[in-house]
């Protein structure tokens, strides 16, 4: 299995203010240890489902994560607060996902473990 690369886009860290550096650090070292995170649980198995499973449980943290800070958005603006910072975050963690699904060998898995979930959890065609 190929090592799996994350980075921060450019495009986001322009977004942030300029005066504060420390998100764009802290985003940085954020997508390190993710990337280290990945890597590691991916180079302990030897099966590509197995991997994306794992990978899959990573992507859904991240998933949970991105909610977690769009809720912020509106409770700031109301607050009279810029979300930026909260934006920025919830993009970030859109971007690791579509960053995941680029690596070929791992998005055709992804998709048949999330679909695997999806009926193992009971969810049928018929409930929608």
């Amino acid at each position: 299995m190929d090592e799996i690369t994350l980075g921060v886009p450019e495009p986001l860290l322009d977004s942030l203010p300029e005066d504060d550096s420390g998100a764009a650090r802290d985003m940085r070292r954020a997508v390190e240890g993710y990337e280290q995170r990945v890597n590691d649980l991916v180079a302990d198995v030897d099966d590509d489902a197995e991997a994306a499973g794992k990978v899959l449980d990573v992507i859904e943290h991240f998933e949970a994560r991105g909610e977690r800070f769009d809720e912020f958005v509106p409770e700031l603006r109301a607050w009279g607060q810029s979300p930026i910072f909260a934006i920025a975050w919830r993009n970030l963690y859109a971007d690791l996902i579509a960053q995941l699904y680029e690596h070929d060998w791992l998005a055709a898995q992804l998709d048949r473990e999330r679909n695997a979930r999806l009926v193992e959890d009971g969810v049928r065609l018929s409930d929608l």
